[in-house]
């Protein structure tokens, strides 16, 4: 974890008056994509799971579909540089990307989703309890500040969990973490601390997650989309309270 931050010493203020101290800060990199030695984007993360990142957002902006798409993958940290080698080799780059509303820097292709089917139905209980899980998890966070932490989890424990400086990025590493490794993304929650935007949803939406929930509040155009894929939007989750947003009867409330 030590190899993700850097110490720099600065000067703190508080009623003591000035003190000069060593804080930690997260690392920073830009990776460069290249796919068919085409360049594709730019992403500036946190320099662990790369591999998954790279994946993640290949199949979060429909690149491919599947890891069998993939011929060749290599990713090096040393040179900030991911080269993917596909199986079409026809491959063109797509229109022109949205600029995402996150840190991450890297552009958004897709701006539409699919809709969720699911018959998942979570408890509140159980939402609070997961949220605080993912609060323990947050080493990088308690260290230096300055990341978001997102997971995918069931309705008992996490399964996967990952740390950026970006908020996008850390869903893209859940994502390819899943696709490497075989995990299931579908009917499982989403778990975020950052905001959860209209480009956020539309990652779980990939997912096939039917509940995301975060600490904070969403926009609207979240809620929207939220509402017609089907997705249960869950904010304000902190401490033992949280606010449903979108289709609550995925937490039992069948009152709507």
């Amino acid at each position: 974890m030590m190899e993700l931050v850097a110490e720099i010493n600065c000067n703190s203020f508080s009623e003591g008056g000035w003190v000069k101290n060593p804080v930690y800060v997260p690392r920073e990199m830009q990776l460069e994509i290249y796919v068919n030695g085409q360049h594709l984007a730019n992403i500036l993360c946190t320099p662990i799971k790369l591999d998954y990142l790279v994946m993640g957002y290949l199949f979060a902006e429909g690149i491919i579909s599947d890891i069998d798409d993939v011929a060749r993958m290599q990713v090096s940290e040393k040179s900030a540089l991911a080269d993917i080698r596909l199986r079409n080799s026809e491959f063109t780059l797509p229109m022109v990307p949205t600029l995402a509303s996150g840190c991450g820097g890297d552009g958004v292709f897709v701006t539409e989703g699919e809709g969720v089917e699911s018959s998942l139905v979570v408890a509140p209980e159980e939402i609070i309890g997961l949220m605080k899980k993912l609060e323990e998890k947050m080493e990088l966070y308690r260290l230096s500040g300055g990341v978001h932490t997102s997971a995918l989890a069931d309705t008992k424990n996490l399964l996967v969990v990952a740390e950026d400086i970006g908020r996008h990025n850390t869903l893209n590493k859940i994502q390819g973490e899943c696709l490497l490794e075989g995990i299931q993304t579908k009917d499982r929650l989403v778990l975020i601390t950052g905001r959860i935007s209209s480009e956020m949803l539309l990652k779980a939406a990939k997912m096939q997650a039917p509940v995301v929930v975060s600490r904070h509040s969403p926009t609207s155009s979240a809620i929207l989309l939220a509402r017609k894929m089907g997705i249960a939007l869950v904010g304000e989750a902190r401490g033992n309270r949280l606010t449903v947003f979108t289709h609550p009867e995925r937490l039992g409330n069948l009152r709507g």
